[in-house]
């Protein structure tokens, strides 16, 4: 099973967590593509893959500028995603607190309403926190792939070879 992370990001952050996912998680599944969202469509889910929305929060709540393409095609030319089971990384800062990791929030309110099925919780990171979201989010990605994500693709392949 292939582990593909779309990031989101403004500042590089969203991708230092990938890079870092990507670095400390290699062992636990057949490979990790990090793919940055600029210029991403909805056929960025076309693979048969493990999905991993990493994206930071911008402005009032938005998706960041390099994932807002990859955002509106998911309205634009809508498509059942029921093959896609994918997890969300949220980055924000709780100072905003009624739009605290919108970006992530988002991007997974708009994929489960294409039929696509989140694996476990949203992961939230608060900037404000004083903590390194790359260790951060690494620990997470590693607990989720062992204990959740791969589990549950294991389960669907084998419901689909049934």
């Amino acid at each position: 099973m292939k582990l593909k992370i779309l990031v989101g990001t403004m500042t590089s952050t969203a991708d230092y967590v990938a890079q870092a996912i990507q670095m400390d998680c290699a062992d636990l599944v057949d490979g990790i593509d990090v793919v940055m969202m600029d210029n991403l469509d909805i056929s960025a889910f076309d693979e048969d893959a493990l999905y991993l929305i990493c994206s930071s929060t911008y402005g009032s709540g938005d998706v960041p500028d390099n994932a807002r393409a990859l955002y509106d095609s998911l309205d634009a030319t809508p498509k059942f995603l029921g093959h896609v089971r994918y997890g969300v990384i949220a980055l924000g800062d709780r100072t905003y607190s009624q739009t605290f990791c919108f970006g992530g929030k988002k991007f997974d309110e708009r994929l489960q309403g294409l039929g696509a099925q989140r694996i476990g919780e949203v992961w939230c990171h608060d900037a404000t926190a004083g903590t390194m979201p790359e260790e951060l989010g690494t620990a997470w990605c590693r607990e989720w792939l062992e204990k959740e994500a791969i589990p549950a693709m294991q389960a669907a392949k084998e419901k689909t070879a049934a």
